[in-house]
């Protein structure tokens, strides 16, 4: 039957055409912007560079190429930036990323400072922060997000495997780093000696990126202390360990606590100086079977053995790849719910579970470095002493300061 009023129906037509434009406007895409754009922030050239670096970067690449280059038929594409273990710098990049670049995730972030500051702009900008080789325990304490993820390591699981075994071998003095990750370390790892019957006789402070320990070695060689640890990282933990030998502190019968050590420490130090140090480690490339394979190929593209950092990297963005395809969508709260469901299995970490806090909860590892003479091969440094548990490893909830815990999200 032909219609009586053709312009009411032309009127209804449009009216439907504008409606359905205006659902489909509001409806958003699974995959925002038509990729998946992933930013690897670390320190790339400075006194962290090869503890995270250029094989932060090599690590996210291989995770990318290992998923197929795509997630939900959209392609992934990884940007690397530096931020010069400076927050404001850091900050500066976080923002252009997400406001400019469209980037969907940030991760590594060695340097808690700048690691705190990026895990601000991720609340306040919903985008998901992955927290690979910054280690300050805070992240996901007191200022724990909805949106961020601790992977790696965090200074209360290095306390737990490093500071408890040498609590009663004599009172401890302090060598840390003036910033948030040495504070943050000597803190928990203070706290596990005193509540493992242990003392500590003192400490010092030191700029980050020095270059000259003596007067710091020699304030803790008048303090009375047995064990020294060392609460820095990367350059400066291997300039203070090699000081301390140069200048005798060891011979003169004090210990050190490499409190917060990677293999490429360990590499640049050499084993006759670096030789019976006790190590906390969420990976070595030696472990088994998984973890050398892996770490093989790896060092076919970056010409070392992977750090536990380097791992994370990898292990973190492979996990969350597998949470956007399980959640249709790369929106950082519903990946990020989607992410702690979902449990971690890979070469990295076994049943491995990320907590209301954004903990990533798996074993760690007390190594011990070897003598010269044990090891069998380049790269061959380090012997298991005991594992730790995950759920002895890291803060209890119950103990936590973080929001959400108390909360809820």
């Amino acid at each position: 039957m032909p219609c009586r009023h053709p312009i009411a129906l032309a009127a209804i037509v449009s009216t439907m055409s504008v409606g359905v434009s205006l659902a489909a406007a509001q409806t958003p895409d699974a995959i925002s912007d038509g990729v998946v754009k992933i930013g690897v922030m670390n320190d790339q050239s400075g006194i962290y560079a090869d503890m995270a670096g250029p094989g932060s970067t090599i690590a996210a690449r291989m995770a990318i190429e290992d998923f197929g280059g795509k997630v939900l038929g959209k392609p992934i594409e990884v940007v690397a930036g530096d931020h010069q273990n400076k927050p404001d710098v850091g900050s500066a990049v976080a923002n252009r990323w997400i406001d400019v670049e469209k980037v969907d995730t940030i991760v590594d972030l060695p340097t808690s400072s700048v690691m705190l500051a990026i895990q601000e702009i991720g609340r306040q900008k919903n985008r998901l922060i992955i927290a690979s080789t910054g280690g300050s325990s805070d992240f996901t304490g007191k200022f724990c997000s909805p949106v961020g993820i601790h992977w790696t390591y965090d200074t209360y699981g290095l306390a737990v495997g490093t500071g408890q075994p040498l609590a009663k071998r004599g009172p401890w003095f302090f060598l840390t780093a003036d910033y948030a990750f040495g504070h943050a370390l000597e803190r928990d790892t203070a706290d596990a000696v005193i509540k493992a019957g242990g003392k500590v006789a003192g400490g010092v402070r030191h700029p980050q990126g020095n270059h000259d320990f003596s007067s710091f070695l020699l304030q803790a060689q008048s303090s009375g202390a047995k064990i020294i640890g060392v609460a820095n990282s990367g350059a400066d933990t291997v300039n203070a360990i090699k000081q301390a030998h140069e200048f005798g502190i060891t011979e003169a019968g004090l210990q050190l606590a490499g409190l917060y050590m990677h293999i490429t420490d360990v590499h640049a130090i050499g084993l006759e100086q670096a030789k019976g140090l006790l190590m906390t480690q969420a990976f070595y490339w030696d472990l088994n079977d998984e973890t050398r394979a892996w770490s093989k190929r790896f060092y076919e593209r970056h010409k070392a053995m992977p750090t536990m950092g380097q791992a994370g990297v990898y292990s973190s963005i492979i996990h969350y790849l597998k949470a956007i395809e399980a959640a249709g969508t790369d929106e950082a709260r519903a990946v990020a719910r989607k992410m702690k469901e979902l449990p971690v299995n890979d070469f990295f970490a076994k049943n491995g579970k990320i907590r209301e806090d954004g903990r990533m909860v798996h074993d760690l590892y007390v190594l011990e470095v070897k003598k010269p003479e044990e090891s069998r091969e380049p790269w061959d440094y380090l012997k298991l002493i005991r594992t730790i548990p995950g759920d002895e490893a890291f803060r209890p909830l119950s103990d936590s300061d973080c929001p959400l815990v108390k909360v809820g999200q």
